[in-house]
């Protein structure tokens, strides 16, 4: 992998990040559980595209970081959202 690639795939996780945080925001501000359950599911992808993007890039304590958030963001969305 040259240095662009890898620079871009680190934008590219950086990315997934910021759009899997934005997605568990949105969970709180939902006014619906289907809208809740929308935002939980666009959070669960976007982390693991993370953690996919982290594993290929060789981070392992980044895609083991990622992880332990999503099993949180999955815990919180179990225990205050789902029906």
């Amino acid at each position: 992998m040259t240095e662009e690639e890898r620079q871009s795939k680190l934008n590219y996780l950086a990315s997934c990040k910021q759009e899997a945080e934005k997605a568990y925001d949105g969970m709180y501000e939902a006014h619906s559980f289907r809208d809740a359950n929308d935002y939980y599911r666009d959070a669960k992808d976007y982390f693991y595209a993370a953690i996919g993007h982290a594993e290929d890039l060789g981070l392992p304590e980044e895609a083991e970081a990622l992880r332990k958030r999503l099993e949180h963001v999955k815990a919180v969305f179990r225990s205050q959202f789902a029906q």
